[in-house]
């Protein structure tokens, strides 16, 4: 098919060609992934992977075939909007692309590429974006990824980290990534901050609490809100707490630390009958374990009243601990489920092959909490809209404020 110069075809043959493209993407290639995605098993990556496929493809069409030109930007856009803010297999468009992201920057991630690849695949992938509406459910998303890669060292490369936000804050604007790139500096602080305790805690031989410790300051408005409990700390715990509330005294006066034992993880070692094992637990789990120091026997009402915590909680730290994979503590009755009446043993008999072993916690789904999340930032970013037109234009009809507020917020969300 030979085209006509661009410049040279009427409003006619301009509708008529965008429609045209629009068919081609949303006919011919969206049926092949609506259909992989709804498959039994199939992954976020692949979906994600095919849009970038089918983009690369068609952009190949509008800069070669097309002269680049804006109109066949525009239908592309438009195309691609329609299918890429579809909600697939539960999961929001904009969750499965922060998920891609965070497969690809966390170590041990499914996709094995160069940097080379990774750097371009993050180009793609911010360019996706570009056709998402809830942006700011991405950066949300996005954020809490971002915090367990960095909190729990699992970010395969601090250059693509720093890399990523480099091209989201071009692309969505510098107050899309500030709290992203507080999070980074922070981390930065941090190791700074640890290297000044250990310091402090070489010069203070008195002091030490006898465990090795390493904490983690952060800035409460750049990190996504946990849940802190007045958690009862066992007292090895308590002391190590109260050092390092001495040791940042010294650093600064005016700061409050507020203690997220959620985040915390813990090495001790579990002395059973056949040897001594290392278990690597979260904060809770320890602080259970450790009550198992000073009492043979312990039930689940008093496990409950000496460490402080909730019902749900308690459930899923037990669970963990005596139903799991690993059962460091023996219950009884011995069912898969905990109960109120249960009764918990320390596990003597215990053993396994390796001399290390992680104790994982069941999963926490997290979806429910980032959606609230969103939904009440949003009503902020309203309210702000609205005053910062009003203020701008004094007096404005109803329905011109109401479609001013729509275009500005546009570019975050619908």
């Amino acid at each position: 098919m030979i085209f006509p110069t661009l410049d040279g075809i009427d409003d006619n043959l301009h509708n008529l060609i965008v429609s045209y493209i629009n068919l081609l993407v949303l006919s011919a290639d969206i049926h092949s992934f609506t259909q992989a995605s709804n498959a039994p098993g199939v992954q976020e990556q692949v979906l994600i992977r095919k849009i970038i496929k089918l983009h690369d493809k068609y952009m190949a069409y509008v800069t070669d075939c097309f002269q680049n030109h804006t109109l066949f930007h525009k239908a592309l856009k438009e195309a691609f909007e329609v299918f890429c803010n579809k909600t697939v297999t539960g999961s929001s468009s904009a969750e499965l692309l922060a998920t891609f992201c965070d497969n690809i920057l966390k170590k041990g991630g499914s996709e094995k590429l160069s940097d080379e690849a990774i750097e371009e695949t993050l180009e793609k992938v911010v360019k996706l974006l570009a056709y998402i509406s809830d942006k700011d459910l991405f950066a949300e998303f996005y954020r809490k990824k971002l915090a367990r890669r960095l909190l729990f060292d699992r970010s395969a490369n601090d250059d693509h980290e720093r890399s990523i936000l480099t091209k989201l804050k071009q692309q969505c604007g510098g107050q899309f990534t500030s709290k992203m790139e507080g999070m980074v500096t922070d981390l930065t602080l941090a190791r700074e901050n640890q290297a000044s305790f250990e310091d402090y805690l070489r010069s203070n031989s008195a002091a030490h609490p006898g465990i090795d410790l390493t904490v983690t300051v952060l800035t409460t408005g750049f990190w996504p809100s946990y849940k802190s409990f007045d958690l009862n700390l066992p007292a090895e715990m308590v002391k190590c707490v109260e050092v390092f509330k001495g040791f940042y005294e010294t650093k600064t006066k005016h700061r409050k630390l507020t203690w997220i034992y959620s985040l915390g993880t813990c090495q001790i070692n579990g002395k059973f009958d056949q040897k001594s094992i290392e278990l690597i637990v979260s904060t809770y789990q320890a602080a259970v374990l450790l009550l198992f120091n000073s009492s043979d026997r312990l039930s689940y009402s008093e496990i409950m009243a000496q460490l402080n915590l909730n019902h749900d909680d308690l459930v899923r730290l037990l669970h963990s601990l005596s139903c799991a994979k690993y059962k460091i503590l023996s219950k009884e009755p011995n069912t898969k489920t905990i109960s109120q009446s249960d009764y918990f043993e320390f596990n003597s008999k215990f053993t396994d092959k390796l001399r290390r072993i992680k104790v994982p916690l069941p999963p926490v789904d997290e979806r429910k909490k980032v959606v609230e999340d969103v939904d009440k930032d949003r009503r902020y970013a309203i309210d702000a809209a609205i005053v910062r037109i009003m203020k701008s234009r004094k007096v404005l009809g109803h329905q011109h404020l109401v479609s001013e507020c729509v275009e500005q917020l546009s570019r975050m969300f619908k």
